[in-house]
């Protein structure tokens, strides 16, 4: 992709903005997540099991995903010996996702380099410009763009 391709959609057009800017930074992250054994969609996961108390259905919730991608991410995390599957204590046919110690581990370093690489991304942009662009990004999955619209041939969701 050239610069000029990427500054003549700049004025016009939102979705290949976002999705472009979404696309490149998976990348990376893939790419610096990839030494930890995990993935963008693993950190999402161990990031939000941390506290320990929540079900497959909730951080499929919390992580975007949907059922039969939240399973393939738990047997690969499983696998690979990072989180457990333990019955819920108050719903039997539940399963809490705890993290093992390797996986509180990877998470912590996850962590680590998640930040690195959002401060770099974000460092692009004047101080001044920074917090309004990330308080406008929310605002917009907030609201306006929290819940696609129904459609025959929905796009498929990247992460």
């Amino acid at each position: 992709m050239t610069t000029s391709r990427v500054d003549a959609a700049a004025e016009v057009d939102l979705a290949f903005l976002l999705g472009h800017a979404s696309h490149v930074l998976t990348t990376e992250l893939t790419a610096r997540l990839a030494d930890l054994g995990i993935t963008p969609r693993g950190y999402c996961v161990l990031a939000k099991a941390t506290p320990g108390d929540r079900t497959q259905i909730k951080l499929a919730d919390l992580c975007g995903m949907d059922k039969t991608t939240m399973v393939v991410t738990l047997d690969e995390l499983e696998k690979s010996s990072l989180v457990e599957r333990k019955l819920s204590p108050t719903d039997r046919r539940a399963r809490i996702i705890v993290l093992t110690d390797e996986g509180r581990r990877v998470v912590r370093q996850a962590e680590e380099i998640v930040a690195g690489v959002y401060a770099d991304v974000l460092a692009v942009l004047p101080d001044d410009e920074r917090s309004a662009f990330v308080s406008g990004l929310i605002r917009l999955v907030s609201g306006r763009l929290a819940t696609p619209v129904q459609c025959q041939r929905a796009p498929r969701r990247r992460l």
